[in-house]
């Protein structure tokens, strides 16, 4: 009898169990698409430059082709308006537009029968004052990583943002930096970085060319950033990913930043 109790008890495990498995199809409704603008405004000639995309359905590929004919300017607060234009498509450049630390500027972007604005404020140059590579251990392996150094002056708000290529080729992780806990000290900030191709073959090696960019970015622009950084990795801990803060008015996504641009490089030893 209680052989007879087992066998059933597990016949009906079983089908309890395989009931449970189901194919669950998921209906992703398409949305509306959006603008996308990352417009950068640099105190160095040749380096500023909006470009414009739009978004598309999760089910799509991701190539984003550049939006054509938009009307583009940029306003620096008591001073010149600079009109861009399509360089190529989507991309818009004035050569005669070049940042200057303390002032104000403001975007403009007519695109589509939208409009869409933003205002940014280029902080202060801090400078970059040197590059160089240590070893250091991550999960039991040993790494190359690049130091940067650079001096915080007294006064909360200064933030940072780096951007590493490795023989030419840009690294894709996000790399910044504030000064809540470091106001007015000297850095030196590791540029951390972790592979998304499962080898090692973008790791950085003896005899590779690094170069490494320096930006000072305005609080907003960080919590751009910051915000796209977490959203991308579940550092927030949310449920859903959630779109990038950002400074722009009218409802596009990205970002406008005015910041400082300063480049070193070196062979690694």
């Amino acid at each position: 009898m209680r052989t007879t109790y087992i066998k059933s008890m597990v016949a009906l495990l079983s089908v309890f169990l395989f009931s449970c498995e189901k194919v669950i199809d998921i209906n992703l409704d398409k949305v509306a698409k959006k603008y996308v603008i990352e417009a950068i405004v640099t105190d160095v000639p040749g380096t500023s430059n909006v470009k414009i995309t739009q978004t598309k359905d999760f089910d799509q590929d991701n190539t984003f082709p550049g939006v054509s004919g938009a009307a583009v300017t940029v306003k620096e607060t008591g001073g010149p308006t600079y009109s861009l234009t399509e360089t190529t498509p989507g991309n818009y450049e004035s050569a005669g537009l070049i940042g200057i630390s303390g002032k104000t500027y403001t975007l403009e972007v007519n695109v589509g029968g939208q409009s869409f604005s933003a205002v940014c404020k280029m902080p202060q140059r801090v400078n970059l004052d040197t590059i160089y590579i240590t070893d250091e251990i991550l999960f039991t392996e040993t790494r190359k990583i690049v130091n940067a150094i650079f001096q915080d002056p007294p006064g909360l708000g200064n933030s940072y943002r780096f951007i590493q290529y490795v023989n030419g080729l840009k690294e894709k992780q996000v790399l910044i930096r504030n000064d809540d806990y470091s106001d007015g000290r000297t850095i030196n900030n590791k540029l951390f970085y972790f592979t998304t191709t499962g080898d090692d073959s973008n790791l950085i090696k003896s005899g590779d060319h690094v170069t490494v960019d320096m930006l000072c970015i305005d609080p907003a622009v960080y919590k751009y950033w910051f915000s796209l950084d977490r959203s991308s990795t579940g550092g927030t801990g949310q449920a859903t990913p959630a779109n990038p803060v950002t400074n722009l008015q009218g409802g596009a996504l990205g970002y406008f930043s005015t910041q400082t641009l300063q480049t070193k490089t070196l062979t690694v030893p």
